[in-house]
């Protein structure tokens, strides 16, 4: 008789029945609630490469001058993607759209926000740009416009055969091999060196709900998975996730696709395409996506995924420990370069951080732990 190990999932528990250690993530009153992550901006210095890969990963051109590149999906929105030429490639900010009776001379007043010109926004909208604890630039819009959506094939996955449910009969599976279309942008994750300042930002400025919190051995949270409140609508799992770590900034953004053969079919083109892929194909633990993760020429990390959580308002928070076993269900395992590299740039801005307070000694050591802790048991 076979007696095989399980490696069963961490445990988690709901915000109501909480191990005593584990601390509650305080959640502000929130100054408006956003309705969408509409699209993110990057400074590229080199825009044709960024064209390029946007392209084999699925997004079309809207529009592109020397100096500016928008890209959509295929849904309603007029942008999901925006860039412009610069000298150093980085991170810039999102766009989240917000209620048209959202109060933008309080944020003017009391959140240091600056109303955007009225051309800033592909399609048109109004609103105001804020600064968020790390410095990156959050645009919140209202009366954006629509264009009309693409059109997308029918997922597979409806007529799957399985054991004892054979749905297809008579019928085959031929599925073209091209650019995994995007449908929309669906998520942007930040990893921060100040995680509760940020968390409380966010929460603040965008009403967002903890839909899973993860903590360090001292019941501390360390990263959180945000979702929008869109009350009886479901929402996706995460919308925004922040992330505890050793330096801020971005860490990746994922993209919806339509199904499981899309996200197959999508890496095959950008391998044959030369581009550099970083993890993939498996599920994630938490959110359940099935994804797949790729890096352009910069270095930035987007994300395919396909079949995602949703929740309502209602679905009570969820807390785990942070392991590295909770980042992916199964598939090829998660690989180092999603983790800070042990280089003397790490040690001094770890030192950095010590001097200035922002970290102690102790959490320092519990974050090690977690990395040097294997995430399978076989390893």
């Amino acid at each position: 008789m076979s007696h095989h190990k399980v490696l069963r999932a961490p445990p988690e528990y709901p915000e109501s029945a909480l191990p005593a250690h584990v601390h509650k993530l305080a959640r502000p009153a929130a100054l408006q609630k956003a309705g969408q992550l509409a699209f993110l901006r990057f400074d590229k210095a080199d825009l044709d490469e960024a064209q390029r890969f946007w392209t084999d990963f699925g997004l079309i051109t809207v529009s592109r001058t020397p100096d500016t590149l928008v890209m959509r999906g295929a849904g309603s929105s007029p942008a999901t993607l925006m860039a412009r030429r610069a000298r150093v490639s980085r991170y810039v900010g999102a766009a989240f759209t917000v209620a048209p009776d959202t109060d933008f001379a309080r944020l003017q007043r009391d959140s240091g926000a600056q109303v955007l010109p009225a051309n800033a926004v592909p399609g048109g909208a109004r609103g105001v740009s804020l600064t968020d604890p790390d410095g990156h630039d959050i645009w919140l819009i209202t009366d954006w416009g629509t264009v009309d959506p693409l059109p997308l094939r029918e997922p597979r996955h409806q007529h799957m055969n399985a054991v004892g449910r054979s749905p297809r009969v008579n019928t085959t599976v031929r599925t073209d091999i091209e650019p995994a279309t995007v449908g929309r942008l669906g998520h942007v994750v930040l990893q921060t060196t100040n995680f509760h300042t940020m968390a409380d930002w966010y929460m603040r400025h965008l009403g967002l709900i903890p839909s899973d919190v993860q903590y360090l051995e001292d019941g501390a949270p360390f990263l959180t998975f945000f979702r929008l409140d869109l009350g009886d609508t479901p929402a996706d799992h995460h919308t925004v996730v922040i992330a505890g770590g050793l330096e801020a900034g971005y860490e990746h953004s994922a993209w919806e696709v339509t199904d499981l053969d899309a996200l197959g079919q999508g890496q095959q083109v950008l391998r044959v395409n030369g581009h550099e892929h970083m993890w993939g194909i498996g599920r994630h633990l938490l959110g359940s996506q099935l994804f797949d993760y790729w890096r352009d020429g910069d270095g930035f990390a987007f994300e395919h995924y396909t079949d995602g959580d949703v929740f309502t308002a209602d679905r009570e928070p969820h807390y785990g420990p942070f392991t590295t076993s909770s980042l992916w269900a199964w598939g090829d395992d998660v690989p180092a370069s999603m983790f800070p590299p042990k280089t003397p740039a790490m040690l001094w801005r770890a030192i950095k951080l010590l001097r200035s307070g922002r970290v102690t000694l102790s959490r320092l050591l519990m974050m090690g732990r977690v990395v040097d802790t294997p995430a399978r048991p076989w390893k």
